[in-house]
C-alpha cells in the first residue's frame, strides 16, 4: 500500500446533469448549509476545481483525484442523464477521427488517450471501482423529479448498486422534497 492508497476518504461527490438537474443539485447544497438542518457533508467539487475550457481529459483526471477522497458518491438522474455526451474525446478540439477508409484509427493530436465516455459514464464506472474495492463507503442514486426510482434511467453499470431513492414526496397533496429520504441515505 502506497502514500496514494492510504488518503482519508471523508467527502461527498455530487454527479449529475448540472444544466438539467441543477433544481435538485441546489437543494442539496442548501440543505448543506442550513446549520439548521441535520444533512451536512463536504461537497469535493467546493475542495477542487477544473476550469470549462480544460481539456475533456484534463477534466476526468481531476474528476479521478475528486474521487479519491470520497466517501459518498451521489448521482443525480434526470431525464437527460442518460444521453449526456458532454466528456466524450470526439467532442474535443484535439480530436483525430482517423482516416476512416485508410482503416486509422482516431487519435489525439494533443498525445491523450481516445476515452469517449462521458463524464457521468466515466464518474460512475470509477465510483463503482472505488466501491467494489472497499475505497467508497457508500452510492447513493436520487432520481430527479419522482416519488420512486425508474431503473431504466440509470447506468446500468449502477443499477444493482447502492441505494435509490426518488426525489419527491407527496404530503397534503402536494409534491415536495423528499429531505427525510435523501439525507438518511447521504449519511447512511
Amino acid at each position: 500500500m502506497g502514500i496514494n492508497d492510504m488518503v482519508y476518504r471523508t467527502k461527498t461527490y455530487i454527479a449529475g446533469d448540472w444544466t438539467g438537474d441543477s433544481d435538485l443539485i441546489q437543494k442539496l447544497d442548501e440543505w448543506n448549509k442550513n446549520n439548521h438542518l441535520a444533512l451536512s457533508f463536504v461537497n469535493v467539487h467546493e475542495v477542487t476545481q477544473s476550469s470549462d475550457n480544460t481539456l475533456n481529459c484534463n477534466i476526468k483526471r481531476s474528476l479521478r483525484k475528486r474521487l479519491k477522497i470520497t466517501k459518498t458518491f451521489v448521482l443525480i438522474i434526470g431525464e437527460k442523464t442518460f444521453s449526456l455526451k458532454s466528456g466524450a474525446c470526439y467532442l474535443c478540439k484535439y480530436y483525430n477521427n482517423g482516416g476512416g477508409w485508410l482503416n486509422i484509427s482516431p487519435s489525439c493530436y494533443n498525445g491523450g488517450n481516445i476515452d469517449n465516455r462521458s463524464y457521468i459514464q466515466y464518474e460512475c464506472e470509477m465510483a463503482l471501482k472505488d466501491y467494489n474495492d472497499g475505497k467508497l463507503k457508500n452510492i447513493v442514486v436520487i432520481y430527479n423529479g419522482l416519488y420512486r426510482p425508474d431503473f431504466n434511467r440509470c447506468p446500468a453499470i449502477l443499477r444493482n448498486v447502492g441505494v435509490h431513492i426518488g426525489s419527491d414526496v407527496y404530503k397534503d397533496g402536494q409534491c415536495k422534497w423528499a429531505y427525510s429520504r435523501i439525507k438518511n441515505a447521504i449519511c447512511k
